[in-house]
């Protein structure tokens, strides 16, 4: 049986579709939506426009692309580590935050790009943005209250710390140059947020919810009379 190094047709596209999509999302990073053309993509693509249309039907179509890759993308992955619940949830927020940087240190450009975009997207895809958005706030505020309950993270107030990572994570799209260690950011960013909220050693308890609260609470208070006995 013979191989060939030629890509299929499927495989080919998808490249090419990737290759469109970078170069729109960098004109559109340094020429603005409105003053970007189909031509213009065309060329930085190496295409003529009749072939571009190929590939794609509108600039819409191309930004359109960009939300969903980088909303319901990253919300559906999210998603599946959460799911799985034979994972510890310190393990779980852990591997969640590791996924969401690593996403930033490899399409920062693409992240930025739609930041700055967020106000003029049209309606049907700032939904879509939104609604993204708000998955990827509802798994890690589910896991990190899954940790609390579990005594494997101290107690907090989920949403805020959520928020707090999930800032923490894509602010790397600011900072980080792609291709210089990508996994080993990502990878002390996503620790630094399991530690954030990690239970210590010593302050392990029994019990959930306002019992565990409650214990917590005893501890620290007995804390509080050593050293005043001190």
């Amino acid at each position: 049986m013979t191989t060939s190094s030629t890509p299929r047709p499927s495989a080919r596209r998808d490249l090419v579709e990737a290759q469109i999509l970078e170069h729109a999302t960098r004109l559109f990073a340094e020429r603005g939506f409105a003053a970007t053309s189909l031509q213009d993509i065309a060329e930085a693509a190496g295409l003529t426009r009749p072939a571009l249309y190929h590939y794609v039907r509108s600039k819409d179509d191309l930004l359109s692309r960009l939300v969903e890759e980088l909303t319901e993308g990253p919300a559906d992955e999210l998603g599946r580590i959460n799911a799985d619940t034979s994972v510890p949830p310190l393990r779980r927020l852990r591997d969640m935050a590791f996924a969401v940087a690593r996403n930033q240190t490899r399409n920062p450009e693409r992240f930025r790009l739609l930041i700055r975009s967020e106000a003029e997207l049209p309606a049907e895809l700032a939904d879509v943005y939104r609604r993204g958005r708000r998955r990827v706030l509802r798994e890690f505020t589910e896991v990190i209250e899954q940790g609390v309950q579990a005594g494997q993270l101290r107690p907090t107030d989920a949403r805020v710390a959520a928020l707090g990572i999930i800032g923490m994570c894509n602010w790397v799209a600011w900072w980080h140059r792609p291709g210089h260690g990508d996994d080993a950011v990502a990878g002390q960013l996503a620790d630094m947020a399991a530690a954030s909220l990690a239970e210590a050693g010593d302050r392990q308890v029994t019990g959930t919810g306002p019992q565990r609260a409650l214990a917590l609470l005893r501890q620290d208070l007995d804390y509080l009379e050593r050293e005043l006995d001190r």
